[in-house]
């Protein structure tokens, strides 16, 4: 049987890392991208195969695909959505540019790689598109509105896109982690800085004792926090499973939210979500 391939985004750091490399020991022929070209030359000297693609700009995607398809002779077995940010920030602080900015990445980006991949997996008869939601893909937490409306939308997206391709070879999967050790958090910092000016918020006193302090001092691990590792055995399945899940859902916090969410009112989830 022909090795199989499979091509991965955000892979410089986190889940896309560590799925990088956990598929390739499993003996998949992994096509590792990044947004910047330093991270895939490291990426090379790991052993992996790397090239950039950015999710913000049409003809990276464009040219990540050539050279994927040009690298396989034609064959991608599936592709992983996995490259994200975040914005934190209150709402009502968050400027437009701060939404379209975010939402360039973690919807459009990734909905441009893969209208461009389904046509080669409509030729070859087969392929399986993986996106990595998130719990905040279908539960509301404070001071994550721009994350969560990118997931929330990409939920959406992908389940009219599995509906769509029922008549077609190709599978559409969502794996929806909740915490999971990665650089987010750090990585946020900077577009914190950049769009929200918290001084001049009405919860500026808000913004000085929980999120600045959680963001630039850190609180160690989240509860429940599992490693990046917990997603790529979670990946393995739906890639190699005959009839992969719509869902998988990973860590504890993402089953306790999707169960409240199906059996609590709003009033008593708002509730236990304000906790958070």
């Amino acid at each position: 049987m022909a090795q199989r391939t499979v091509l991965i985004t955000g892979c410089s750091s986190g889940i896309g890392h560590d799925a990088a490399h956990f598929m390739a020991r499993r003996g998949w022929r992994v096509l590792a991208t990044c947004r910047k070209a330093e991270d895939c030359d490291r990426l090379v000297t790991e052993g992996l195969e790397s090239f950039p693609l950015d999710y913000t700009d049409a003809a990276s995607i464009a040219a990540a695909v050539d050279t994927a398809l040009d690298r396989t002779g034609g064959r991608i077995d599936a592709a992983f959505n996995n490259g994200a940010f975040a914005v934190p920030g209150a709402v009502e602080d968050l400027p437009r540019d701060a939404l379209r900015f975010i939402f360039e990445t973690n919807l459009f980006g990734v909905h441009d790689l893969t209208v461009r991949l389904i046509p080669q997996f409509r030729r070859q008869g087969f392929g399986r598109v993986v996106n990595c939601s998130s719990v905040l893909g279908f539960a509301a937490l404070k001071w994550r509105g721009a994350y969560v409306a990118t997931k929330f939308a990409m939920e959406g997206l992908t389940d009219v896109l599995r509906l769509e391709m029922r008549d077609t070879p190709v599978k559409v999967v969502l794996i929806e982690p909740g915490p999971i050790t990665s650089k987010i958090r750090a990585n946020s910092i900077p577009h914190f800085e950049r769009f929200i000016d918290w001084e001049a918020s009405p919860r500026a006193e808000q913004y000085r004792g929980v999120l600045r302090a959680r963001l630039y001092k850190g609180e160690g691990k989240d509860r429940f926090e599992l490693p990046a590792r917990a997603v790529s055995e979670v990946l393995a399945r739906a890639l190699e499973a005959r009839d992969p899940a719509p869902r998988y859902r990973v860590t504890t916090p993402t089953t306790i939210m999707a169960v409240a969410k199906r059996v609590l009112p709003t009033r008593l989830l708002d509730a236990l979500a304000a906790r958070l």
